[in-house]
């Protein structure tokens, strides 16, 4: 059975790090993600540099990636400026994004909910309308930091606006770590009932231990697409005390030991956490890096002090 696999830590990953990587490193990663068999890389972002600074530099990164049929790298983009920087780049899939949470959507996107609805319409049509797939993020589904509790008639509501907008897919985002495998299970219950588990994927981050528990909930109610990142980067930067994604490393493991396919060469993709790693000078959290790269290191010494004997 196949699961799809979305990378975005070039994109989610890279915009929470204090430090700016250079354009060159992020071209590699993403070359690397690509030769690991990822077919569906977020490379960045057309939000407004000042917003976030980290992927200022999204436009290069889009004119210098190897071009390949066999992957599609989108970027996110808030309105019709950042599409029509998103089109100059060549890029054929944008993401829109907002929240089901009133207070966060404000602190991210600077207007309320029902403000946000017709500014992304717009961008799905003028991207439909130039060729460009789209793709939907539904933010704090599970839990705000402001709110708390979010009540799932408004995630209900607003993946329905999404996907009459023309978006593909919507991904229901559990921004700060804090779902629950039961509560994962019950909303994907309600939401795949409302609109097919093909339309919809999993976004998890792991705060508090529990995202590739909530991804097996998810994969019990039909979900087959998840986010994930590399080396379990990323984190919001308006929502307080969220840590990463899900690492791409630890989910591929996981699946490939449930026995899903996903057409991910799990060597090569800790080949690239570990290149991230050491470009970001810090141990990154994925836990199938860490002992790989452990293991590793131990084999090397047993080398070491066999070619000493």
């Amino acid at each position: 059975m196949q699961v799809q696999i979305v990378e975005v830590g070039p994109r989610d990953g890279l915009q929470n790090e204090t430090q700016t990587v250079p354009t060159e490193a992020k071209i590699r990663l993403i070359g690397l993600l690509a030769e690991a068999g990822l077919r569906r890389i977020e490379a960045g972002s057309f939000v407004h540099p000042r917003w976030i600074p980290q992927l200022a530099d999204t436009a290069d990164v889009f004119r210098q990636l190897p071009r390949s049929p066999a992957v599609t790298y989108s970027a996110l983009v808030p309105n019709l400026r950042g599409l029509e920087r998103a089109r100059e780049c060549g890029v054929t899939e944008v993401a829109v994004f907002m929240s089901a949470s009133e207070t966060h959507n404000r602190k991210n996107i600077n207007k309320s909910i029902s403000e946000t609805f017709p500014v992304l319409r717009e961008v799905a049509r003028e991207a439909l309308a130039l060729g460009m797939r789209v793709r939907g993020y539904v933010s704090t589904v599970f839990g705000c930091p402001y709110e708390g509790a979010v009540p799932l008639d408004n995630s209900r509501r607003v993946t329905d606006e999404l996907l009459a907008m023309g978006v593909y897919e919507v991904s229901i985002g559990d921004t700060i770590g804090v779902a629950t495998p039961r509560q994962v299970q019950e909303t994907f219950a309600v939401l795949v009932n409302d609109v097919t588990s093909e339309r919809l994927a999993g976004h998890f981050h792991d705060t508090r231990g529990t995202g590739l528990a909530n991804v097996a909930a998810a994969l019990a109610e039909g979900i087959r697409t998840f986010d994930s990142s590399i080396g379990g980067l990323g984190g919001c930067p308006y929502a307080p005390g969220a840590t990463g994604n899900i690492s791409s490393e630890d989910l591929v493991y996981m699946l490939h030991g449930m026995g899903y396919e996903t057409g991910v060469d799990l060597q090569k993709l800790i080949e690239a956490g570990s290149y991230i790693q050491r470009q970001l000078g810090r141990p990154l959290p994925s836990k199938v890096l860490a002992a790989s790269l452990a293991q590793a290191e131990t084999c090397a010494k047993k080398e070491a002090e066999g070619d000493t004997a």
